[in-house]
């Protein structure tokens, strides 16, 4: 069926009320964006779905302490530790990195695109990965990308609700959003998970820090092969070593240098028609832009190129980009990085 009347059919079962047949022509919608490559928004709307159902079977007045009141209290608790669910259109292009951390990625996306194939030969897949390295490098950049090219459903962690002062707490937290997101086979994104070393190094009580050290072990070691979880850091050093050895893949981002730099510039003005006013000038800006991050790098210039399409009268030709504002913007930069 054409997706033109499969919209107007859940416009139409919509305005009538007539779920059945709603939720038909809404499985047609989902089958017809798989089979014309617009996978993402077919996960979108499974979600969408899924959630609703959920919440109907949960909905009206309830006993306290029924089955039906157990699970809506669930969904709203797991609901709080969770701050996105998402998925991505980014893919390896929209990455800037060396060529080990992009080999070792490639080599990753290939074993989740051939999963059958090992299981035939009973390997194991590796599903855990820790990215680490100096703030705005790739590694929040590289998550997306993971999860655009496998077309996987992202659960990002809010570590801020997990993370509780109450003993044992942290572990049943940690315990509950692993169970959901292993049984939706999507990929866990932890930023910042370090603050779970913190929590160790910090917690007046020593039992505290075993058992949540303990927790993820298990759920490491627990964890679906159809699931992912992703873990970033940029103090890789305050993890425990008994975590970081249970990733099977670890990889090291790095700030760029010259040529990744001139690629960061690149692949940020390639979809418009902006120019230098001189074009002389960008070797000295690459040199300028070194101990700079990717995240830095392009702020500065996306500035730039407002602050110079702002001073430009004529507003009918596109404005050169004004490299010496640029540079004074990187200065700056590095000054304002130098304070924190």
């Amino acid at each position: 069926m054409p997706q033109t009347e499969l919209i107007k059919n859940i416009a139409k079962f919509g305005l009538e009320n007539d779920q059945e047949n709603l939720l038909k022509a809404l499985e047609g919608l989902i089958e017809y964006s798989k089979q014309h490559k617009k996978v993402n928004f077919a996960i979108q709307l499974q979600l969408l779905l899924r959630d609703v159902i959920r919440q109907q079977d949960n909905s009206g007045l309830v006993k306290v302490g029924s089955p039906q009141y157990l699970a809506r209290e669930e969904a709203r608790e797991d609901g709080e530790l969770i701050i996105d669910k998402l998925t991505s259109d980014y893919k390896f292009e929209n990455l800037v990195c060396s060529a080990d951390v992009k080999n070792e990625l490639t080599y990753f996306i290939e074993e989740h695109r051939s999963i059958q194939l090992l299981r035939n030969y009973d390997l194991p897949v590796s599903n855990k990965v820790l990215f680490h390295g100096p703030s705005g490098c790739g590694k929040t950049l590289a998550a997306y990308v993971l999860a655009g090219e496998l077309e996987k459903m992202m659960v990002v962690v809010n570590l801020g609700a997990i993370v509780s002062s109450k003993l044992g707490e942290t572990s049943k937290n940690l315990a509950r959003i692993f169970k959901r997101a292993a049984s939706e086979e999507c990929i866990i994104f932890i930023d910042e998970f370090d603050s779970l070393g913190k929590v160790r190094d910090y917690s007046q009580d020593h039992g505290e820090m075993k058992r949540v050290v303990n927790t993820i072990l298990q759920l490491f070691d627990y964890l679906p092969q159809h699931s992912m979880v992703i873990a970033a850091t940029n103090h890789v050093k305050m993890i425990d070593d008994a975590l970081t050895r249970r990733f099977d893949l670890k990889l090291t981002f790095e700030l760029p240098d010259a040529a990744h730099i001139k690629e960061i510039i690149q692949k940020t003005l390639q979809h418009n028609q902006f120019k230098f006013d001189f074009p002389k000038k960008l070797p000295a800006i690459i040199t300028e832009c070194k101990g700079l991050s990717y995240y830095s790098i392009q702020k500065t210039l996306i500035t730039t190129v407002k602050r110079s399409l702002f001073a430009k009268k004529n507003k009918k030709t596109l404005p050169k980009i004004d490299t010496e504002l640029w540079i004074s913007l990187i200065r700056k930069e590095k000054k304002a990085l130098l304070k924190k």
